[in-house]
């Protein structure tokens, strides 16, 4: 078998391994696809502690062998789950790390590990019928947020963005305004006191950027008793934030993240079936695929983002 491991900053590295053998429980997995996701970026520019190291956590394949007391799969069965080191042909996992892909869902539609944070976010982030709903932040985990969101009813999504392209892709999905953040309408923005008495703002906000910039205007545009959702993965550093203004528009804040292994692997069960009833495809979201010698590309791409790029995805 070959995989992608990690050896310096920005330095990935592929060979070859004897094929491991499935132990009890255990499930050896062809990875058909494997996401690359922006969670890894900063560990894989600036460097970690370990080397080498093994990245991929969002893959979808298919079960070549079983160990013993496995029940749940079977060889040939199309899987995704939980289980990392997936920039490899093949992957030893565990039988608790996987759930089986419904049949007519595409491989790049099936990544389990992405649908679990999404779904988790959505459930956790309250939507009421006719909300008003901002979303700041529009790649792969914000345009996919802006296909749950529009499941719960809100009267209006306005999506923001720094990116022309990015901004169109969620008017494609179905935004009913989209905007860069310095040409917001200025009733949109509430950045004094009088203001926060206002009915105005946006009942829902979701952050999705992962920056300081986007936290900053999320907590400008979300109105008073309005809910801040933090679906942006922040890296890099400390944020600040007005607590003073959060303190006075008595808002809700959400970390809308998760651990808890038996949550995501519920999220991601639903996210599954919403994939296969047709009501979310976030396999029209991947824009860019490379081998296992192109990871470091990938991750480059991932950083700089050409024109048109949403998400990569790794296929060995």
């Amino acid at each position: 078998m070959r995989y992608s491991q990690l050896i310096a900053p920005r330095t990935s590295q592929v060979v070859e391994a004897s094929t491991p053998e499935p132990g009890p429980g255990e499930v050896l997995v062809r990875v058909m696809a494997s996401g690359v996701c922006a969670s890894e970026l900063h560990p894989w520019a600036d460097g970690r502690p370990g080397y080498p190291h093994r990245f991929g956590h969002e893959p979808m394949g298919v079960v070549v062998e079983i160990g013993p007391e496995v029940t749940r799969v079977r060889e040939g069965d199309r899987v995704t789950g939980l289980f990392k080191g997936a920039y490899a042909d093949l992957c030893l996992t565990t039988e608790a790390e996987l759930l089986p892909v419904p049949e007519g869902i595409a491989e790049e539609n099936a990544l389990g590990e992405p649908l679990a944070c999404l779904v988790n976010a959505q459930r956790r982030t309250p939507v009421e019928l006719a909300d008003r709903v901002a979303l700041i932040g529009l790649g792969y985990m914000g345009l996919g947020m802006l296909q749950l969101l529009k499941l719960r009813g809100p009267s209006r999504i306005v999506a923001i963005d720094v990116r022309e392209d990015a901004r169109a892709a969620a008017t494609s999905l179905g935004a009913d305004e989209v905007y860069h953040p310095s040409e917001l309408p200025p009733e949109y923005v509430l950045t004094n006191f009088g203001d926060w008495q206002s009915d105005r703002g946006f009942d829902v906000v979701v952050e999705g950027s992962g920056t300081q910039p986007g936290l900053t205007l999320a907590g400008e545009i979300v109105r008073a008793h309005g809910v801040l959702s933090i679906l942006g993965y922040h890296q890099g550093g400390p944020r600040q934030v007005d607590v003073g203004m959060w303190n006075w528009k008595a808002i809700d804040v959400v970390n809308a993240h998760a651990r808890r292994h038996a949550d995501l692997i519920e999220s991601m069960r639903i996210g599954l079936e919403l994939a296969a009833s047709g009501l979310i495809d976030l396999g029209a979201l991947v824009t860019h695929r490379y081998t296992l010698d192109e990871v470091d590309r990938a991750y480059t791409d991932l950083r700089e983002k050409p024109p048109g790029f949403i998400k990569a995805v790794v296929r060995p």
